[in-house]
């Protein structure tokens, strides 16, 4: 399976927080699934990192260390995923948790996320139901 992990989900998963629930954690350990970091959870790692805003275990060139040592695959924002950003509702006010649901969208992938407002988009939204 192709999952795409949010924001939270991934730094609770490179922290080995105990608030990702364990079914959670074995989905992103299974090698049989390609898990896919986007580019917008790094970006947003780095400005909350910068703003004091965030505290994580390594800065953000050790998060981008722990996306690869974790054989994870970093999805970039193509014009497809902004083409589809414009056409979703406000549901969501995040703007990287919005870019993240339109790349979900636009490529077909499950997302793992906590946040239930994802599923007023019609996302295969992989939490308690793993």
């Amino acid at each position: 399976m192709r999952i795409l992990i949010d924001t939270q989900a991934f730094i609770w998963f490179v922290e080995n927080d105990k608030q990702l629930p364990l079914k959670v954690k074995a989905e992103l350990e299974d090698s049989h699934n390609t898990i896919i970091v986007s580019i917008a959870t790094l970006w947003e790692l780095t400005i909350k990192i910068t703003l004091g805003k965030l505290r994580l275990s390594g800065n953000i060139e050790e998060m981008i260390d722990k996306v690869y040592s974790n054989g994870f695959e970093i999805l970039p924002i193509l014009p497809l995923h902004i083409m589809k950003l414009s056409t979703l509702e406000y549901f969501h006010r995040d703007p990287f948790d919005r870019i993240i649901i339109s790349q979900g969208l636009s490529e077909n992938l499950a997302i793992v996320s906590s946040d239930k407002v994802f599923d007023e988009y019609g996302i295969n939204r992989k939490w308690n139901n793993l």
